[in-house]
């Protein structure tokens, strides 16, 4: 079944109801009077709703026609707003960028990759907050959000940026003197260095190992006498020789590379904590946005060297 009122007739209701008369329309138009009428008698027809009062000198639209010209107006008036969001995302990247990242990861990763960002687009002017937790980003205070894991957010946009695993880690100093833990039950008996983040449940860690039906899963709940909200200062307490951390590889790897850091049950797996960036959908046609997602991904595209360090301590 064909449409009452076809798309490409919308603009010729718009200018009928600008008019006030079939002989104005005709001109604005560029039709005869002709044209115009038999267009409009075929519309009316087809829809059965009278939508214009005639007369011999001026016309008027009924109310439906009223109606149908005002929806119209609307319309075409939403087409040209997706026209020019289609202008501007084909458009150099310019104007405000609000980002959001954690503390540690912001300030060492995250920084960096925005001060090259700049120099490449210097029409574009970044806002850096760094915070504890990913805000809610559906309260519009950011425009992308650099974080840990997919977010549950079915209506956000999220790209993987990098991959990135959680090791446990510690000082050959401190396994010197408190031995090394072989089971993750051992984990119990060490000072395990807390980090209040995000919503995972404090002081609990997670360790799996085996593949299939063979992969199994402990639970240990740690103690320490050492806690913080800041990744860096825990990695630091772990360095100083004070215990066993739980830290994502992009903050350890050089740690590891450099020998400072040795991993502690490196046959079991720790939860993966994969980098993506998250952006609202009204932001999927911004330009800046779509330029520095991209930048970040390029620049996170080679995963920390930790590889053959974890198998060292086996």
């Amino acid at each position: 079944m064909s449409q009452a009122v076809q798309a490409s007739e919308l603009g010729f209701l718009v200018a009928l109801g600008g008019s006030a008369s079939l002989s104005a329309a005709a001109r604005e138009l560029g039709l005869s009077k002709a044209a115009v009428s038999k267009r409009l008698a075929l519309i009316e027809s087809r829809t059965g709703v009278a939508l214009v009062n005639r007369t011999t000198r001026r016309m008027s639209l009924t109310p439906e026609g009223e109606a149908v010209v005002e929806r119209a107006r609307r319309i075409l008036g939403e087409l040209d707003e997706l026209d020019r969001l289609l202008v501007s995302a084909r458009t150099l990247p310019r104007g405000l960028l609000r980002v959001n990242a954690t503390l540690g990861f912001g300030r060492s990763h995250v920084a960096p990759v925005i001060a090259r960002f700049v120099q490449r687009h210097p029409e574009v002017e970044v806002q850096l907050q760094l915070s504890v937790n990913p805000p809610p980003i559906t309260d519009d205070a950011f425009d992308v959000c650099i974080r840990f894991g997919e977010p549950p957010e079915s209506r956000l946009i999220a790209r993987r940026l990098a991959p990135n695993r959680r090791l446990l880690c510690a000082a050959p100093a401190y396994l010197a003197a408190h031995g090394e833990p072989r089971t993750p039950a051992d984990l119990a008996h060490h000072d395990c260095i807390g980090i209040r983040q995000g919503d995972e449940a404090y002081g609990t860690w997670r360790l799996a190992t085996g593949k299939g039906a063979r992969r199994r899963t402990e639970t240990v709940k740690t103690r320490g006498s050492l806690t913080t909200n800041d990744g860096e200062i825990a990695v630091n307490w772990a360095l100083a020789g004070l215990g066993i951390v739980m830290r994502a590889e992009w903050d350890v790897a050089r740690h590891l590379r450099s020998g400072r850091l040795v991993p502690v049950l490196p046959q079991w797996e720790t939860p993966e904590a994969d980098v993506y960036a998250v952006w609202p959908q009204r932001q999927q046609l911004s330009s800046r946005v779509r330029a520095f997602v991209a930048f970040v991904a390029e620049s996170f595209g080679a995963r920390p060297a930790t590889e053959g360090l974890l198998t060292r301590r086996v």
